[in-house]
């Protein structure tokens, strides 16, 4: 059966853990060019776009945080791969997190970035089926005007400001509501944190508002075998605005997982 998700597969051929690299909201694989730029040259990499964004099918109304994990599943089975190497970003890393709850022999290694393991607080709930219908009625343009200097440092690359704005512009407005309403009903994985037993790294943009850094410090301090790397100069995507950062950590946490 042919995957449900558009992706790219790259870098086959080494025996070393794959990697899969999952996007944030509102998205798409190219969030992790820098990343698909650099670790095929040693390693397996798989990125998709998540059901809703980029280049994969858009389901309206509500999906979940283990509808896309089920995805993420379906694919790697399709793909061959069995265990992995499993990094997300903000909602890529909530998605990780019930990946972990669902599948967790199959994940060699967790990697966290910017990203929360909290329950959506009640007005946080509102704040997500607001937005969504806000979305589906206006369109992402003014969205993305609005966070644009928030997803990233007001200091960023003026290139990478323009793709991030340009992922979230093409964004289907569709698949950003759905996920903004499943996202609202996602458990607390705080309890699940202590169950990690592969090696975990934790990222966070020293400037992130969304996740900040004590939240990643919090997350730090629950995972057993974490390590932990503020990124100077970035915001909430510190792998598109450090990239060589953010590499750096992700390729000495790899290193790491392989032997």
């Amino acid at each position: 059966m042919a995957p449900f998700l558009a992706y790219e597969d790259k870098g086959a051929g080494t025996d070393r853990m794959p990697l899969v690299l999952v996007h944030g909201h509102p998205f798409d694989r190219t969030m992790w060019a820098p990343q698909l730029a650099e670790f095929p040259r040693t390693r397996r990499v798989i990125v998709p776009d998540l059901r809703g964004y980029g280049a994969s099918p858009v389901v309206p109304g509500v999906t979940p945080l283990p509808v896309f994990a089920d995805d993420l599943a379906d694919l790697l089975d399709a793909l061959g791969v069995d265990r992995f190497v499993l990094a997300g970003l903000s909602m890529g890393g909530q998605i990780a997190m019930e990946c972990w709850s669902r599948f967790p022999e199959r994940i060699a290694g967790l990697v966290l970035a910017d990203t929360s393991p909290a329950a959506e607080t009640e007005e946080g709930r509102r704040a997500r089926s607001d937005m969504a219908d806000r979305l589906l009625s206006e369109g992402m343009r003014g969205y993305a005007d609005e966070v644009l200097y928030r997803m990233v440092a007001p200091s960023a690359d003026r290139e990478v400001a323009a793709h991030v704005h340009r992922m979230m512009t093409s964004t289907p407005p569709e698949g950003a509501a759905a996920a903004l309403r499943g996202r609202a009903l996602r458990p607390d994985y705080r309890p699940l944190l202590p169950t990690v037993t592969v090696p975990a790294l934790v990222v966070v943009g020293e400037e992130d508002t969304y996740t900040p850094v004590p939240d990643a410090r919090a997350l730090h301090a629950a995972l057993p075998d974490a390590t932990l790397r503020v990124v100077a100069g970035a915001a909430h995507l510190p792998n598109l605005e450090r990239p060589a950062e953010f590499n750096q950590a992700l390729e000495k946490f790899l290193r790491r997982v392989d032997t």
